[in-house]
């Protein structure tokens, strides 16, 4: 198993004020982190070099918007998700980021009043085909993530992004799974993980209140046996927010602290993913 810190409980954006807390999540043992990609307009190569020297391993996560929307009705705001999607993979390429993750299938906080239409399944599929076959020629690997309800409309199962994957019909295009998200949207999570074996890449560890996780609500206990159940042997990332950044906090609707410090949060987070690992080994 790998172990990363998702760096939005900092930032939305690479800059200079991380390395001191970069070289204190590598000394805590964390294996890499997970960076906002999000301007693509950074030097991501040389924040590639700067994680190589402090050895560093890298996963990216992005997202669209309604003005480059994959699913849109319109063709040219679906072409516009499309070429923020492949910019971002060139970020990620650039970078060394192993596999790029987030809801980047449709407009995040984007709603119709409706579920998903049959025309919107089908744009979706068509844009992260045409995203997964630039991911092959830039060798980074698609997460897609569902998320819950109050966030978007077009993927919230998580059977449904699997689907969703498996019709994309491309190697580099698999799903990440979330306990945030599943905590919210399944009826249960045995069978949700199960039911995503097949297409699953990626794993964040999220509290039910986004602060440090296994002090919350979630079915630890569910997830973890889950995950082992079908061998999963990946990243486990832990996303948390908090009031660091104003924007990040009104977008992930956190009003209040719900832990002490940051680097105390990611410390405790890194101890209850690897306790959790270790009791269910042999």
């Amino acid at each position: 198993m790998k172990y990363g810190m998702n760096l939005l409980l900092w930032t939305g954006e690479l800059n200079e004020s991380l390395l001191p807390t970069l070289e204190k999540l590598k000394a805590m043992g964390y294996d890499g982190v997970e960076i906002p990609v999000f301007n693509l307009d950074l030097d991501y190569a040389a924040w590639g070099k700067r994680f190589d020297n402090l050895g560093l391993a890298r996963t990216g996560v992005t997202v669209r918007t309604p003005d480059d929307n994959p699913i849109s009705s319109d063709p040219a705001i679906r072409k516009k998700g499309v070429d923020g999607n492949k910019k971002a993979l060139d970020c990620c390429a650039a970078a060394g980021v192993q596999t790029i993750v987030g809801p980047y299938h449709s407009a995040l906080g984007h709603f119709s009043g409706a579920g998903r239409t049959q025309d919107e399944w089908n744009w979706g599929i068509d844009s992260m085909r045409a995203t997964a076959e630039h991911a092959g020629k830039v060798g980074v690997m698609l997460g897609v993530e569902p998320l819950n309800r109050f966030e978007v409309y077009f993927l919230n199962a998580q059977a449904d992004a699997a689907e969703f994957c498996r019709q994309v019909n491309h190697p580099m295009c698999r799903m990440m799974y979330d306990t945030f998200h599943s905590n919210i949207e399944e009826k249960s999570v045995t069978k949700a993980i199960h039911d995503i074996k097949d297409m699953l890449c990626h794993v964040h560890i999220s509290e039910n209140d986004r602060s440090t996780p296994g002090h919350g609500n979630v079915r630890w206990k569910e997830n973890f046996d889950a995950l082992q159940s079908i061998g999963y042997d990946g990243w486990l990332v832990i996303e948390a927010f908090g009031l660091a950044l104003p924007e990040l906090a009104a977008a992930t609707r956190i009003w209040r602290r719900m832990f002490t410090t940051e680097l105390q949060l990611a410390e405790q987070g890194l101890r209850f993913m690897k306790d959790q690992v270790e009791m269910r080994k042999g």
